[in-house]
Parts: C-alpha cells; sequence; structure tokens
C-alpha cells in the first residue's frame, strides 16, 4: 500500500508524464513550463514568461470500490487488529497558457495527448519519475522524512488516469471559486489511490479445533447439529417480573427464561450503566434447560448498590459434558423505583400560588446523573438536582387538584408499579395513592 505521500507522489509522476512528453517532442512545440500549483498563483501579465501547462489537484473523494473494504478495527483490550486503506480518486485540471493565438490551444491538445498515450501508471514508471523523489524533506512532517514517496508503486491496485467530462457550470464554479482568470481546461480523475497505516497490530493464528479436543485422539467433537430451530447454546429470551409486569423490583422473584441453561456454577450477571463493573448473583446446579427462578436482592446494600432503571442480564454456566464455563447473551430487565408512600411523603403549599412541594422516600436511591419525574395524577414535576446518591426526592409542582391522586415515579424511563396485573381484570394497586391538602 501506499503511504501518506501518495497523494503528493501522483502529483509529482503526472508532472513528470508531462515534462518528459514536452522534452520528446523537441523543437515541435519550444519551450514550454510544466508546473503543479494552483491556478491564481500563475503571472498572467508577464510578457516574458512562456507558454505552460499546470497540472492542479482541485478536488479529492472517496474510492467508491474501496471505501466499505473496512474501517480500522480494535478488539477489546483497545489493540489495533487490522490497518485497512483510505481508498481516494484524485481530481485535476489541466490548463494550458500562451501569449500568442493557438498557442493555449495547441498545448492543451498535447497535454491531453500525453495523458492519453498513458492511461495506466505502470510501476516502473512510477519509480522512475520518484527517484529521486521530487518531495522535499524540508516540507514534510519529521515522521515521514524518512519514508520514500515510491510506495505509490508497491499498493496493490493499479492507478489510472481517466478524461473526466465537466459541463460549463461546473467549470464556471470552479474557476470563481479559485479567483483566476479562465484559460483551456480539461479535468482527469486519477483512481485508484490506496493510503494504509503502518502500525502494529494483531492478527489471529489459524484454527486448529472447533471446540474441546480429546485427550485420546486429539481430535474436536466436531459440530454441534441442533435438529430444531432452538439456539444451540446457552440463551436467556427473557427476564420474566412476577405477576405479568413490566418491571421488577428489589425483592422479587423474576424468572430467567432461555434454552440450554442448565448446568453447573451458574451465575447470573447483572450490569447497569451507572455500575464500574457487573453484579453477580450465584445459583449453583441448574437442571431445568429451560430456565429458573432468582431473587433479587433488598435491603439497605441493595438501595445503595442496584440503581433503577434499564439492566442487562447474562447467564454463565458449565454445560453438562464440558469443562468450560459458557457465557449467554444479554436480555434487558427493568428495574421499578419505589415511591414510599406508606412512611408518608410530606406535602407543603405555597401561601400565594398555592404550588405543591412533595418530599418522598425512595428504594432504591437514586443517583445524581438519573433522572427523575413524579405524576400526581395528570401532573408531572421534575426532581430537584442531586449532588450525591440519595434516598430521598423533592419535587416542586404547580397547583395539583387536592384530594386522592395515583402516584407514579419514574427513574431513568422505567415506571414505578401502579397497576396490579396479578388480578382480572387489571386494577390501580391502591397503595400507589396519596392525598393532596388543600
Amino acid at each position: 500500500m501506499s503511504s501518506a505521500l501518495a497523494i503528493g507522489a501522483v502529483s509529482a509522476v503526472l508532472r513528470n508524464l508531462l515534462d518528459n512528453g514536452v522534452v520528446n517532442a523537441g523543437p515541435a512545440i519550444g519551450t514550454i513550463k510544466v508546473t503543479s500549483v494552483a491556478p491564481d498563483m500563475i503571472k498572467l501579465d508577464d510578457p516574458d514568461a512562456p507558454p505552460s501547462l499546470n497540472l492542479f489537484l482541485y478536488r479529492v473523494t472517496p474510492n467508491q470500490g474501496w471505501r466499505n473494504a473496512a474501517l480500522p478495527a480494535y478488539n477489546g483490550n483497545g489493540t489495533r487488529e487490522s490497518n485497512p486503506p483510505l481508498a481516494i480518486n484524485l481530481h485535476y485540471m489541466l490548463t494550458a497558457y500562451g501569449v500568442s493565438d493557438f498557442q493555449a490551444e495547441i498545448l492543451l491538445g498535447y497535454g491531453m495527448y500525453v495523458l492519453h498515450e498513458r492511461p495506466v501508471l505502470d510501476r516502473a514508471a512510477i519509480r522512475r519519475a520518484l527517484n529521486p523523489s521530487p518531495l522535499s524533506s524540508s516540507i514534510l512532517p519529521v515522521a515521514f522524512q524518512a519514508v520514500s514517496a515510491s510506495d505509490l508503486a508497491d499498493q496493490v491496485e493499479a492507478i489510472t488516469v481517466t478524461l473526466e467530462p465537466t459541463d460549463t457550470e461546473e467549470m464556471s464554479r470552479l474557476w470563481s471559486a479559485m479567483q483566476a482568470h479562465y484559460r483551456p481546461t480539461a479535468t482527469y480523475v486519477v483512481s485508484v489511490v490506496l493510503i494504509e497505516a503502518t502500525k502494529p497490530g494483531r492478527a489471529a493464528l489459524p484454527v486448529l479445533s472447533r471446540g474441546p479436543v480429546d485427550p485420546a485422539t486429539s481430535l474436536d467433537h466436531g459440530v454441534y447439529v441442533e435438529p430444531n430451530l432452538l439456539p444451540p447454546l446457552p440463551t436467556v429470551l427473557a427476564v420474566l417480573p412476577p405477576a405479568q409486569q413490566p418491571a421488577a423490583r428489589l425483592g422479587d422473584t423474576v424468572h430467567i427464561d432461555g434454552q440450554h441453561l442448565d448446568g453447573t456454577a451458574v451465575a447470573v450477571s447483572f450490569d447497569h450503566p451507572l455500575l464500574a463493573s457487573p453484579l453477580t448473583r450465584p445459583i449453583g446446579v441448574n437442571t431445568d434447560s429451560t430456565g429458573f427462578d432468582l431473587t433479587l436482592p433488598s435491603g439497605t446494600a441493595a438501595d445503595d448498590q442496584w440503581p433503577a432503571g434499564i439492566w442487562t442480564v447474562s447467564v454463565e454456566l458449565i454445560r453438562p459434558g464440558e469443562s468450560l464455563p459458557r457465557t449467554s447473551n444479554v436480555a434487558a430487565m427493568l428495574l421499578a423505583p419505589q415511591p414510599d408512600i406508606a412512611a408518608g411523603p410530606t406535602m407543603t403549599r405555597a401561601a400565594i400560588t398555592n404550588a405543591l412541594t412533595i418530599t418522598l422516600d425512595v428504594h432504591p436511591k437514586v443517583w445524581p446523573s438519573q433522572s427523575a419525574r413524579l405524576a400526581l395524577g395528570g401532573d408531572v414535576a421534575v426532581s430537584d438536582p442531586r449532588p450525591t446518591v440519595v434516598g430521598t426526592l423533592t419535587f416542586r409542582f404547580g397547583n395539583v387538584p387536592d384530594g386522592p391522586q395515583w402516584v407514579r415515579l419514574t427513574i431513568d424511563g422505567v415506571e414505578s408499579l401502579l397497576v396490579d396485573r396479578s388480578i382480572t381484570p387489571p386494577a390501580f394497586d391502591p397503595s400507589q395513592m396519596v392525598t393532596v391538602p388543600t
């Protein structure tokens, strides 16, 4: 692959081709100057200036054939695993300058003829053009001063030069953007330039076995075949709260539903975005392949360690007949907050505005970065900011109607359980009601 100097190297090779074409033509076209600068830097008011050809890179676009090849990849430890190339197309303007009649037209035609005869930049031509390197080390970053631009000749893909049609509207925009006077111009696209990093990476070793190896035969057991549509590995399908509720609460017994969950050393990992590491609950031995029940912790320690919100759950176990542990996929579990209504929330009204302020205890405790909203009937308020983990929240409402109001507390999008779904038909839980004072 090419180095980061590839763009400059391509421009140098193209200018060298035009230079050689002018030299080979000899007296047929006279003294010609070949440059590779921005059009606005060319002096047009010099009567002694010789006719010239100018090659200018005005646009760079991603190559459609290579752009989706890959992206830089890193493993879980942050180690770089691959160096996919940056694949680009280069778009050039070939402009002819002359001071007498037909000079610019003849010169442009000759330059186009030279590029037409070399539609592919072969490796030998690239090496000749870049030896010695035309790129001065004084303009290069220190990291690249020792890098040869001849890396361009070693890339996998060939470099092609193709005439690119440009209509008058686009040509007008180009020259207007460069704030230069228009001269006869042809545009070309050079494809493809592959720039690849040289950072160290890792490559996986060849696979010799597809699982545990039999010590007697030194062979693996082969491919497992499941004659059904069930997943072949330990899989958690859902974490089911009790009583058909949408979320679980601390102290509830949830059911881990799945496939191939039987085995020994069974442990369940609960992970939350606010935790530095997952919380693990050991199960031991499980003989039911379709799942098992697990009781969530409760009490003061659980209030501190188990914030409400969305959790991810996975199971680790050693399956029957195996010696190495396996880890299942992850499934979501909603942990609902519990407003402590039985403890008696504190509610006060403002003397003039009649605005209501309510303070109540909640379980589990709420972390500073968590969002907390309380609904009293149809009125909703956001809690006051919290600098630390707290078990008491304060909400400031407007003029909430007095009398009985249903309570709904929402933490990080998970709402407390207001509806009792253990009965048919479902009904509001009478314990989730407060009486708002007048």
